[in-house]
């Protein structure tokens, strides 16, 4: 009783300091009638883009679900010296939003190789799987071949258009993976990382794929060290022997990727300085591996080495938009979702922050008119965001409220995951802590883990112009890509659909395509009912 009539205490004092960081002009009701009206009238002006979308960008931030995206925002405020809490992002900017939700085959919560098969491939799978369909078993080689599945790239690619990734982690990670490669493990990266029975039952390491499977235009991230034969030293860290080579086939697979090249003008960079010298106008091929592994954190990042994932994806869309028959990139800001596995928020949203910047590079590169941009996240994470902070109080950091062992916490917290610290029955006193320094761990719930799971949210989609308006509502995300061949030269005027593409749908679209009910042709509904992508992951119904 005692403890409720303080909280009580505390919530009106809050209530008296909280008012005195009131904007005069938000005192007056008609700032906030005038804002809605300028909203409304915005929304009204729109105008549905009914083109054919010749490129398409797809924007993943992994592990970026809805309470990483609000307070990324207030960070990017924050970091302009402004309160945070309306800042607009690049991504809110867009005309149009659904919610996603998703799941694996075997698991109520996936994880970044299963739904990245789902929303590249359009095909639903099991955890920890890459490019193949749910018969394939977690790390069991026999089960994978027979199974695979190809990706909206490799489509892309078979219709003539360029294709490129840029990420942050290794482009061997689950998630660029899933564009190129079949693998029954995530974690095959290189030959020496699989088991010696897959490698006897003939399946290949995910690295190796990367060569073989599809002619990638671009390819920007980390994991060099999964390209080079065993003990090859690192050009960046030669004395560092956790960055050297790991493959024990003997393949340079860097070597190799050149040779496969002759007579294209493709260029391989390490570095800021020979990244900076590839001139877009005149490279046909570029390989950019800025890392042994996953690259650096934006806070941490030695630009003088190594570019920011704006910078890659400009570089990315500059040769790609050569092609007057048009592109497919993903970009992936992967290490959103590491920021969190390790509780380190702050590292988290200042990456949400830089993969916001890479969005707005991007639609300031390409012209609406005639490219479908989107942004999403793969899932998300046990990230709250309490404690009735003050306006304009650091996101970063802690809660004017104490709990009831009057301890302080964290505005931002876990529920579970390394920030967990008990001794004696008590949690730490943070009282003396820096929570804002990117180091920090956010406090944890009684949950302890040492890399933190991952959580099964429903999150946000952005979409912005062709057919852009498919895109609302609560969707899954099982069959996100499978329209995007078919749908690309819909005839609205006949009501029929052609297919004049270099490729054959995928094997299984037709029975996945029955089942967007009001999206594809369908007998019962006439043509101006349909709303029709050219490529659209939101706009699929629920299996």
């Amino acid at each position: 009783m005692e403890t409720q009539k303080w909280s009580i205490v505390a919530l009106c004092l809050l209530g008296v300091l909280g008012s005195t960081t009131v904007k005069v002009e938000e005192e007056n009701p008609e700032f906030w009638r005038a804002q809605g009206a300028k909203a409304l009238q915005a929304a009204l002006n729109m105008k549905l883009n009914t083109n054919v979308a010749k490129n398409i960008m797809l924007f993943l931030g992994d592990g970026m679900g809805i309470t990483t995206i609000t307070a990324a925002r207030i960070l990017k405020g924050q970091m302009h010296n402004q309160s945070g809490e309306e800042t607009v992002m690049t991504m809110d900017t867009f005309p149009h939003a659904g919610l996603l939700k998703t799941y694996s085959v075997d698991f109520q919560i996936p994880d970044s190789s299963s739904t990245a098969t789902a929303y590249l491939c359009g095909v639903k799978t099991n955890l920890n799987t890459v490019g193949v369909n749910a018969a394939a078993r977690n790390g069991i080689c026999k089960t994978q071949k027979g199974n695979e599945v190809t990706s909206i790239l490799k489509w892309a690619k078979d219709a003539g258009k360029s294709v490129g990734i840029v990420t942050t982690t290794r482009v061997q990670h689950a998630t660029p993976a899933t564009t190129y490669a079949h693998s029954a493990s995530r974690k095959w990266y290189s030959d020496a990382d699989m088991p010696a029975s897959a490698k006897k039952e003939g399946c290949t390491d995910i690295a190796s794929q990367l060569l073989n499977n599809t002619d990638i235009d671009v390819i920007i991230g980390g994991g060099r060290k999964y390209m080079t034969p065993k003990g090859t030293w690192d050009p960046e860290y030669p004395r560092d022997l956790a960055s050297s080579g790991k493959r024990q086939d003997g393949r340079h697979l860097i070597s190799d990727w050149q040779k496969m090249k002759v007579g294209k003008v493709a260029r391989y960079v390490w570095n800021r300085t020979d990244f900076d010298a590839v001139d877009p106008d005149t490279t046909d091929y570029l390989m950019a591996l800025f890392e042994p592994g996953d690259l650096r954190f934006d806070v941490e990042r030695d630009p003088t080495m190594d570019p920011s994932i704006a910078e890659t994806t400009e570089k990315a869309i500059r040769i790609l938009s050569k092609n007057p028959k048009g592109f497919f990139l993903l970009v992936e800001g992967g290490r959103i979702d590491q920021g969190h596995h390790a509780s380190r928020a702050s590292m988290a949203l200042h990456e949400t922050v830089a993969f916001d910047n890479a969005v707005a590079k991007g639609l300031e590169l390409t012209n609406e008119e005639e490219t479908l941009t989107l942004v999403t996240a793969d899932h998300s994470h046990a990230f709250t965001f309490n404690g009735y902070p003050f306006r304009g109080q650091s996101i970063l950091g802690k809660s004017p409220l104490y709990g009831k062992d009057m301890l302080p916490y964290t505005t931002l917290m876990y529920g579970n995951g390394p920030g967990y610290k008990v001794v004696d029955n008590k949690r730490p006193d943070i009282r003396n802590v820096d929570t804002q320094s990117r180091r920090t761990t956010c406090s944890c719930l009684r949950c302890p883990w040492t890399l933190r799971p991952m959580v099964g949210k429903m999150w946000q989609c952005w979409p912005a112009a062709p057919w852009h308006t498919s895109s609302t509502g609560s969707r899954s995300r099982v069959t996100w890509p499978t329209p995007w061949p078919t749908l690309a030269v819909w005839d609205g005027t006949s009501g029929t659909v052609k297919v004049d593409l270099n490729t054959p749908i995928p094997r299984g679209s037709s029975s996945l395509l029955l089942m967007m009910t009001g999206t594809v042709h369908h007998p019962r509904y006439p043509p101006s009912l349909w709303l029709l992508p050219y490529w659209l992951p939101c706009c699929t119904e629920s299996p």
